[in-house]
């Protein structure tokens, strides 16, 4: 059973799903799990992810758990495999998040951290120039409902432009996984897209390409801070498993840490972690550049996730949704008063 791969609406397969998925590592002995499995996505928002798989510091940090990983091309197949047990953990982007947390009313997964802000914008073709160009043309993001997808059709809608969701009205937008739209950028087959990295700058190193929206301009309330990935857990997982969501978080601390510490060596780290999993080449001058565009943090950001959520409410993309516990922050703030860090907060403050 699967959730809708374009996530309007709250369906009862859906939520009956989210209330009996079952953690693939959970034992219930409310220690430390046999095993667990963390999906995420080869982008550079997801760098703590690249970084901390390929350095080890993630299967360090368990111990003696079992580590495994599962890579996702977009939110609502990562949903999906939280929902069914496939994985205990996921790095995602916040539309998805609250998807899940919505379609299971609470019952499938916490925010227990965040992993990246920015990192995301508009690119298109040299010849829109300006904003009132966009209409006419044809735009690609990663999945319908998605994080950049609902910043692209919002934006839409405060220009007072029609989209529907089958690509008509006066923008087309068309879901892509993100590395077709770097080729069907090439091919001329779309005038733009709405991103993340690197895969944004992947488009801006093409001849006839430009940013046209750089996403923390529209941030102003927030200093140009919003988030772009979460770390989240399965709620059972994270009930039945809190030594072993603990030690995920210690590993994901310290793997923003050295991120942080070593933005140069983190780039190279990323890029060559990234390049194991498409099986594909990529400029190391554009990955600098990637990291250049983000910013990672275990801040979750908690106030642009709800904007985003009230942005998506606005445009027909999701029913009204309280947030009101989605996060779990507990334990990542414990782990940070343990490494010496700043806390953090959710919505409650």
């Amino acid at each position: 059973m699967r959730v809708s791969p374009t996530p309007l609406r709250t369906t009862a397969a859906a939520l009956a799903l989210g209330l009996v998925a079952t953690a693939c590592g959970s034992e219930g002995d409310g220690g430390a799990a046999d095993t667990l499995t963390l999906g995420y996505f080869p982008n550079i928002t997801h760098a703590p992810a690249l970084v901390g798989v390929e350095r080890g510091i993630l299967d360090e940090a368990l111990g003696e758990v079992e580590f495994a990983t599962q890579t996702f091309h977009n939110g609502p197949d990562a949903v999906n495999a939280v929902f069914s047990g496939e994985i205990d953990a996921a790095f995602l982007g916040p539309n998805p998040a609250v998807n899940g947390w919505s379609q299971s009313e609470g019952e499938a997964l916490h925010v227990v951290a965040g992993a990246a802000t920015q990192g995301t914008g508009l690119v298109v073709r040299d010849d829109i120039e300006t904003v009132d160009d966009l209409p006419g043309h044809t735009f690609s993001t990663p999945m319908l409902g998605g994080t950049q997808d609902v910043a692209l059709r919002w934006f839409a809608q405060e220009q007072g432009w029609e989209v529907d969701t089958a690509g008509g009205g006066d923008l087309s937008i068309i879901p892509q996984d993100n590395p077709d739209t770097v080729d069907a950028f090439r091919l001329g087959e779309i005038d733009g897209a709405w991103i993340p990295e690197p895969h944004l700058s992947r488009v801006l190193a093409e001849d006839d390409a430009h940013l046209l929206v750089d996403e923390p301009d529209l941030w102003e309330g927030t200093g140009g801070q919003y988030v772009t990935t979460l770390l989240v857990v399965s709620a059972e997982f994270l009930e039945n498993e809190p030594d072993t969501v603990a030690d995920l978080l210690r590993g994901h601390v310290e793997s923003v840490d050295w991120i942080n510490d070593n933005p140069e060596e983190a780039a190279e780290t990323s890029r060559a972690h990234l390049e194991a999993l498409t099986g594909g080449e990529l400029d190391p001058e554009l990955t600098t550049a990637a990291f250049e565009n983000v910013t990672f943090t275990v801040d979750p950001v908690a106030p642009s996730l709800l904007v985003q959520a009230e942005q998506a409410e606005a445009i027909g993309l999701l029913d009204p949704v309280d947030l009101n516990g989605i996060y779990a922050l507990d334990p990542l703030n414990d782990v940070l008063a343990e490494a010496g860090h700043e806390l953090v907060a959710g919505l409650e403050g």
